[in-house]
């Protein structure tokens, strides 16, 4: 996966190629990974469990697209759904893989938000991510192969991610069209 980012020292961009190793990190269930990005997605903060579990440095992390822990595995309707919702200032949780600096990858329960300023304008995002319970994971890993098979069957791009998120909305509806009520169910949480 080829991540493009700059640092807030605005020095010139940096590739890096990250290969999943297919090796999955694992964090205590106690911990939590918080990040905080502008509204363009850039990390303006992270705290040590997230440095220390993605394996980034905070010098690495401030400044980069929070895109630059992006796994392949995950669909891109997905994080299309995640945008709509705290752009329009709404909550959401969802089940993300995450690729760490050298490949491995960790999942999480992540529960992202919208900051807010003084005035109600959106200035930011806020994400708790936390140790989902293992047993959910199958049935997660699951749906994003369907969709993520839709994404890459289509004639291009565009076509897939329309496609995939036509999908998406189907299994959606048994939950009112709400991603955080199917993580919930997933979890057996109702």
């Amino acid at each position: 996966m080829l991540a493009l980012f700059r640092s807030s020292r605005k020095t010139r961009p940096v590739r890096r190629l990250v290969q999943p190793t297919g090796r999955e990190r694992f964090f205590r269930e106690q911990d939590t990974i918080v990040s905080k990005t502008d509204t363009k997605g850039r990390i303006t903060y992270a705290n040590d469990v997230f440095m220390t579990v993605s394996g980034y440095r905070e010098e690495e992390l401030i400044g980069a697209p929070h895109s630059i822990i992006r796994h392949p595995a995950m669909p891109r309707c997905i994080f299309q759904l995640l945008w709509e919702e705290i752009a329009v200032g709404r909550e959401i949780f969802a089940y993300v893989i995450n690729l760490c600096k050298n490949g491995d990858h960790y999942w999480v329960l992540a529960n992202v938000s919208p900051t807010f300023d003084d005035a109600g304008q959106i200035v930011g995002h806020h994400s708790n991510r936390r140790a989902p319970a293992r047993h959910i994971l199958p049935k997660v890993e699951a749906i994003y192969r369907e969709l993520l098979e839709i994404e890459n069957g289509a004639a291009d791009r565009r076509q897939g991610l329309k496609a995939s998120r036509a999908r998406l909305e189907q299994m959606l509806e048994p939950f009112g069209g709400s991603a955080s009520a199917l993580a919930f169910a997933l979890a057996g949480r109702n």
